[in-house]
């Protein structure tokens, strides 16, 4: 690739030959209580009782607001740094695009974000009219009925979960929860949790599916996590069992496994994902030169983990954090143009906030940032600062939109 194109630098009085030109992000909802707090699956899984949360579950909690409106407020500066927007003014209504998915997580964590990075101003976030029901734009479900393809995205999915080793993994979340005192292993002799192994699904108009061991353990698993970034006290957070930064990395590999099996093979990946990624096909290469300078889109893991799939991201790794698609977690698409070499191009970022700065609710600035960790497209190779070229990108981008 010719030449180099690096961003602005900050306080540079240097002319650069680099400008951004437009920025969409494709984010997960920030904090919610655990989607199955106090359910049956967990309340057979332990003796212990499970904590109280602010929210039902599966809603957005307080923290998770705050934690959204810091994320905003930084991209606003960094924004306003790279000469996008002006640091003190509102945007025009046509240059910022929010959209959601229509349940209630997703829409206010859209809302928080607008507060952070554009407080004062009158923009709206789009989402369908019937809040609690999925958008089919993010709705992560199968859109084809053949048994052909049924079976092969059943394949793809166990030879997917085959490749993980959990049994050290279970083994600590059996002695977490004190399973050998459950009601699962006392009334109903189930004292093995991963025995019986895993039945995958992927029936029409239904997201991919699991049920055994894998559906329990990464409930369990996301209760803690969720409970340790909304800043429990430690001994409350798994009741006190989970001490150590390598404890949390063998437990979190049951939730990032269940992630990776049920939505990163590409079978299955690429047909989840169609709609969104036609939706970002159109916002970022269709409507390229009419379209908002700036896209927000809030959705869910799964639609991250099966975008980055269907597009063919190559493996990236994430600092600080226990999770493949953090909670607040954003894949940042970056149009930028080299004036010195006079073509566009293209840079995709995961901005999110490590675990620390979850759990202690830190302010995020240019001072005191997010993390940033440059992906890169199997189809679209960069040079050695994240760029890759425009036109590349829009042909990658128009075949896995077909």
């Amino acid at each position: 690739m010719r030449g180099s194109c690096l961003a602005v630098r900050k306080n540079s009085r240097q002319q650069h030959p680099c400008r951004i030109k437009g920025h969409s992000l494709m984010s997960r909802h920030n904090l919610r209580a655990p989607l199955a707090n106090n359910g049956s699956l967990l309340a057979q899984a332990t003796p212990h009782a499970w904590p109280q949360w602010e929210v039902p579950g599966g809603q957005l909690t307080t923290k998770g607001g705050v934690l959204e409106v810091y994320m905003g407020r930084y991209m606003r500066e960094w924004l306003a740094q790279q000469g996008l927007f002006s640091a003190d003014e509102c945007p025009a209504p046509q240059n910022v695009y929010a959209y959601a998915n229509s349940l209630q997580r997703t829409v206010a964590t859209a809302q928080f974000f607008i507060t952070g990075a554009f407080p004062g101003c009158d923009i709206a976030v789009h989402h369908q009219e019937k809040m609690g029901t999925m958008d089919p734009t993010f709705n992560p479900s199968v859109t084809r009925g053949d048994a052909a393809f049924s079976q092969a995205a059943v394949k793809a999915m166990e030879k997917q979960h085959a490749a993980s080793n959990l049994n050290e993994s279970y083994k600590l979340l059996e002695k977490v929860i004190d399973y050998s005192r459950s009601p699962a292993c006392k009334e109903k002799r189930q004292c093995d949790l991963a025995r019986g192994g895993d039945i995958f699904s992927a029936n029409l108009h239904e997201e991919p599916g699991v049920k055994g061991p894998l559906k329990v353990g990464n409930a369990l698993v996301d209760a803690f996590t969720l409970q340790y970034y909304e800043g429990f006290a430690l001994e409350k957070v798994a009741w006190g069992e989970i001490k150590s930064d390598s404890q949390w990395r063998l437990l979190s590999r049951l939730k990032n496994s269940y992630q990776d099996a049920l939505f990163t093979s590409p079978e299955v990946a690429r047909n989840v994902a169609a709609p969104l990624v036609k939706y970002i096909n159109h916002a970022l290469v269709e409507q390229r030169a009419n379209g908002p300078k700036f896209t927000l889109l809030v959705g869910h893991d799964s639609n991250i983990a099966s975008l980055l799939t269907a597009l063919d991201f190559r493996a990236y790794k994430l600092p600080g954090q226990y999770e493949r698609t953090p909670i607040g977690g954003k894949i940042m698409f970056e149009r930028w143009h080299d004036t010195r070499g006079n073509r566009d191009l293209l840079k995709v970022e995961y901005l999110y906030q490590s675990a620390g700065q979850l759990r202690n609710a830190q302010p995020l600035s240019l001072q005191s940032p997010p993390q940033r960790v440059t992906l890169e497209l199997a189809g679209c190779p960069t040079d050695s600062n994240g760029f890759c070229p425009m036109e590349t990108f829009e042909r990658v981008m128009r075949n896995a939109a077909r």
